[in-house]
């Protein structure tokens, strides 16, 4: 496999199933032994361990080619951070999206101080190439020693309770927490958010912002860039 390339050789079955698979899997709530059961309706008899290794080998090539064909992130950046359960002890899930609500980024910690908040500031400057316009977060006291340090001329707007956008997308992250009876490590739920979250960025459709017509032309628009993301029309 290359950076500008997809192999799918090897591989007994076609790009398109392949594709459909990990799609299924990283975009809805879904566990590997439900998206093999959505294969099997269509008579597509694939394991579940068959699909959990398509994701670990394909997911970041995906998500590296989706990044890169992504409009550039908003002036705009929610930051927050929930808690998680992973084998059995408290970790907190820093993640930033933009005024869009498009997910920039998720950081997986064990504390929830300065130097946490400090590396997330660092790892969206190294991904996005410059700084915000306006950082919004909670009240949380380490965002803004954090923003100090690393960022001090950035306008910070403190809400409490009323960081909506960041919120709004923890949504997602307990939904599939809890199909996946919780992440079994750090590195499980770091990759697995990372994937989750740009493909799901791909699909930021405006539902009930614009008429039925120009939804079904932007779901169609997103399902387009996918099959070119995962190099079906090559394969095909």
């Amino acid at each position: 496999m290359t950076p500008d390339r997809l192999s799918f050789a090897g591989y007994r079955f076609p790009a398109e199933i392949i594709s459909h698979a990990v799609w299924l899997y990283f975009r809805f709530p879904l566990s590997l032994g439900m998206v093999e059961e959505l294969l099997a309706a269509r008579s597509i008899v694939v394991s579940y361990e068959t699909v959990r290794r398509w994701a670990l080998k394909l997911d970041q090539a995906f998500v590296n080619r989706i990044r890169r064909g992504l409009p550039r992130a908003g002036d705009k950046w929610h930051l927050d951070e929930i808690a998680v359960k992973i084998a059995g002890e408290q970790h907190w899930l820093w993640r930033a999206v933009d005024g869009s609500g498009c997910v920039l980024d998720v950081l997986v910690q064990r504390r929830r101080d300065r130097r946490a908040a400090k590396r997330l500031l660092r790892k969206l400057l190294k991904r996005q190439g410059r700084p915000p316009r306006v950082l919004i977060t909670d009240e949380l006291g380490s965002y803004a020693v954090a923003k100090q340090a690393i960022m001090p001329g950035v306008e910070h707007r403190r809400y409490k309770g009323r960081n909506n956008r960041a919120e709004n997308s923890r949504q997602p992250t307990r939904r599939r927490e809890r199909q996946m009876n919780r992440f079994k490590s750090a590195r499980h739920a770091r990759r697995f958010r990372s994937s989750h979250d740009q493909i799901n960025n791909l699909f930021q459709l405006r539902r009930d912002q614009v008429s039925a017509a120009e939804y079904r032309a932007e779901h169609a628009r997103a399902m387009a860039t996918w099959a070119s993301v995962s190099d079906i029309a090559a394969a095909a």
